[in-house]
């Protein structure tokens, strides 16, 4: 009975976090387009952030409450699933198209962060020195996210790639990946807005504590590592959405109907939003973890031995054909599944203490 208990109470954690990541994303953009910012300004932050919301707040409870192994664990598998389920699937059943050197760009600051992480966490712990590089590395990818969308809204110097045709327009980039319109300027809009991101945020909030503690109780119940449910139950719960999307199998008429209203970007735009979700997992949701942990932040070998070489491996698969060929491939996302697949099985059968 107590197992169905935690059971449900994990349904209704995924519901709130998804429902309010969206609804706190896309408010919060509202808001911060009716307040007169320019419009490449709110995509290249706010929106850009709002994609790894859930992460990021469950990763801050988790923390706060010094469960350090599901805060850990769900920045580093939170980025191997979206690069090596969602994106990954993404490439083998669309026709993606991205901008050549936005996308490098990002990949290479994917890079940057999987060798910090080598480098200030090989011993076990996310040194204070690590955190600061890995922040410096949000700072610029924040920067870079508004000097692409400045250069998206006046389109210049757009070097579309993608899976399909060799050759595309110039301007094939820019309807997949332009923010989505912003209401009319209005007292009534502003109001609505505000309560619709503190409303959001609310329903994130209790949503990821109800995922926190569904989870660490299926892992006490089992006697397994923490890491093993945040590498698989959580990660994989948060990505359902994202699957439906990419699949193109809503959950049912009420959720596609909110989905899209709540959304901020086009869902040509998903493949980026996934490279940016790792990135922002590794590069912001880690640092916030050592910050509230106020300690150094331990790294247990689960995530040294897996999680970290993942995210080098996949980050590599991505970076190489766009900037050698020009081109993303089909035999990329097949290699990225297979490598998410060989990852999920070396941590259901091979888990490793300290995590």
């Amino acid at each position: 009975m107590f197992l169905l208990v935690t059971l449900g109470v994990y349904a209704v954690g995924l519901v709130l976090t998804a429902v309010g990541s969206r609804l706190a994303g896309r408010c919060a953009t509202w808001c911060c387009a009716l307040c007169g910012l320019p419009m490449w300004v709110v995509s290249g932050t706010v929106a850009s952030l709002s994609v790894a919301l859930p992460q990021l707040v469950l990763a801050f409870l988790a923390s706060g409450l010094s469960i350090t192994s599901m805060a850990v664990g769900v920045a580093l598998a939170g980025a191997v699933t979206d690069l090596g389920l969602v994106l990954a699937l993404c490439l083998l059943r669309r026709s993606v198209t991205v901008d050549r050197g936005e996308f490098c760009r990002k990949c290479g600051i994917l890079l940057a962060a999987c060798l910090v992480l080598e480098l200030f966490a090989g011993d076990g712990v996310l040194t204070h020195t690590g955190a600061g590089l890995l922040m410096a590395l949000f700072v610029l990818f924040v920067l870079e996210s508004i000097l692409y969308q400045y250069r998206l809204a006046y389109d210049e110097d757009l070097q579309p790639i993608g899976v399909g045709p060799r050759r595309l327009p110039r301007s094939a980039a820019v309807p997949a990946m332009q923010t989505m319109a912003f209401p009319a300027m209005s007292l009534t809009n502003s109001m609505k807005n505000l309560a619709g991101m503190l409303f959001g945020a609310a329903l994130l909030t209790v949503g990821a504590w109800a995922l926190l503690y569904s989870a660490t109780v299926f892992a006490n119940l089992t006697g397994t590592i923490q890491a093993l449910w945040a590498a698989t139950l959580i990660s994989f719960g948060f990505s359902l959405p994202l699957l439906a999307e990419v699949l193109h199998h809503p959950f049912g008429s009420v959720w596609k109907k909110f989905a899209v209203r709540c959304r901020v970007h086009p869902p040509a735009a998903l493949p980026m939003q996934m490279l940016n979700s790792a990135i922002l997992s590794l590069t912001f949701v880690l640092p916030v973890c050592s910050l509230t942990y106020r300690q150094h932040l331990p790294v247990g070998a689960q995530f040294r031995r897996y999680d970290m070489p993942a995210c080098l491996a996949l980050g590599l698969i991505l970076l190489l054909p766009a900037l050698l060929k020009k081109r993303l491939y089909r035999w990329q996302g097949a290699l990225c599944f297979a490598i998410y697949l060989i990852y999920v099985a070396a941590v259901l059968l091979a888990p490793l203490a300290g995590a």
